[in-house]
């Protein structure tokens, strides 16, 4: 309360979690009211379902104007200018759920639809309030319906009467509704229904990342995929149908670089696809490794170097992926080269990734490659480098392989091969 240094404010007009003059003032149904933009940060952003105070748990999170409270804390407010106190303005009141219906019943309407749309963005990206209540009265079901129908069009063209120009884009009702429904940050049981609804709701999807016109509507499409197949608790039923356009989309995206943001969710898609069933094999088949190569060959970014070698590895895991990797001129070396240059986990993702080649895929042809790319001395200095064990008994598994043409060679400093295990 460092704002009115001159004057006591009262108590009960300060919030619980932020401990300032409240504006918006809401109360829970446990009783205690806080300000709106502090609880909604407790309970949406942090993902809270219990009262702050009393610590109960909250299966309503409805939030209740406190009306009284706020004309209240605005005559205070009146009463003591002098103190460095402004007065607190009229909260604007919360959109009601049967306003939200109406306009998404209008959606139905081609002459009203984009109109619709527009007016339900500006909701969405309102407040967490808004969000909350456009879940509640079904606006997922109307948004993929719309997604679903531009799936099944063959065509589109600018003159469409139903899409919009804006800048040198053409958006259509499927970009503003797929913007919508990201833009809800949907709750985990929200996610887990898009795979039930309108048929195969991935399906859609990836027929929304081949067909949009704009980046931003493959980095939603792509984003909500993501948090899609985080939510779920069935990945192995649900990625066992997974199509080639899906893997093909996902490395698209890799290759485009819309922006990091896209990219590190596509990274994170990726990883969690392919630890099920066939999938690995699938985005090999799609070209993934290579973009993925080229990938790590351009980053000088830590956190997306990580995510690049950990899908790596899980490719490199069945033999497409490990022929896909070393037709690429660069997999070996900048696989090679990033032990010891990022971090302790890509540095083990690393030598996991040469440990499949070696094991797997190790002919002559390879191993000398490997020789000559400096892949042997880089696994003798891990033998020499404080380091996981973990990580040391994959590099001494390799060099033991390999000994017979890695042993006493001169591609091999003398100060790396005295570690050469015997």
């Amino acid at each position: 309360m460092g704002d009115h240094k001159n004057v006591e404010v009262p108590p009960f007009f300060v919030c619980p979690i932020s401990l300032e003059l409240m504006k918006d003032p809401v109360t829970l149904p446990t009783g205690i009211t806080y300000d709106r933009e502090s609880i909604e940060k407790w309970l949406y952003a942090k993902k809270n379902n219990t009262c702050p105070v009393t610590k109960q748990v909250l299966s309503d999170l409805d939030l209740t104007p406190n009306h009284t409270l706020r004309r209240l804390i605005q005559s205070w407010c009146t009463l003591n200018p002098l103190s460095g106190v402004e007065r607190v303005s009229t909260p604007r009141i919360p959109i009601s759920k049967s306003e939200i219906l109406k306009l998404l019943k209008d959606l139905k309407y081609p002459n009203l639809q984009m109109k619709s749309l527009k007016r339900l963005k500006v909701i969405v990206l309102e407040n967490e309030t808004n969000k909350r209540s456009m879940e509640a009265v079904g606006a997922v079901d109307y948004l993929a319906h719309i997604l679903s129908d531009q799936k099944n069009v063959t065509s589109s063209s600018p003159a469409d009467e139903d899409s919009d120009v804006e800048g040198f884009e053409l958006v259509t009702p499927a970009d503003e509704a797929l913007g919508i429904l990201y833009h809800m940050h949907l709750s985990q049981t929200g996610l887990q229904g898009l795979f039930a609804e309108t048929g195969d709701f991935v399906e859609t999807l990836t027929s929304v990342m081949q067909r949009a016109a704009n980046y931003e509507s493959r980095t939603y499409a792509v984003m909500l995929l993501k948090s899609m197949f985080e939510a779920t608790s069935q990945n192995m039923q649900v990625t066992s149908s997974l199509k080639p356009e899906f893997f093909m989309e996902l490395v698209k995206i890799l290759n485009d670089q819309i922006s990091q943001k896209a990219t590190i969710a596509t990274l994170k898609l990726l990883i969690n696809v392919c630890l099920w069933g066939r999938n690995k094999i699938r985005a090999a088949e799609a070209a993934a490794v290579p973009a993925l190569i080229d990938l790590l060959l351009d980053s000088s970014d830590k956190r997306l170097s990580e995510m690049v070698l950990l899908a790596l590895d899980l490719l490199c895991q069945c033999a497409e992926g490990r022929s896909e990797m070393l037709k690429h001129g660069a997999g070996l070396a900048v696989v090679s080269k990033k032990i010891f240059r990022i971090s302790q986990l890509a540095s083990d993702r690393a030598v996991r990734i040469l440990h499949s080649v070696a094991k797997f895929s190790g002919n002559t042809t390879v191993v000398t490659e490997m020789l000559h790319l400096g892949v042997a001395g880089k696994l003798c200095l891990v033998l020499q480098v404080d380091c996981g064990s973990k990580m040391k008994e994959k590099a001494m598994e390799i060099l033991k392989m390999h000994a017979r043409v890695w042993n006493n060679s001169s591609c091999i400093p003398s100060n790396l091969l005295i570690s050469y295990p015997s």
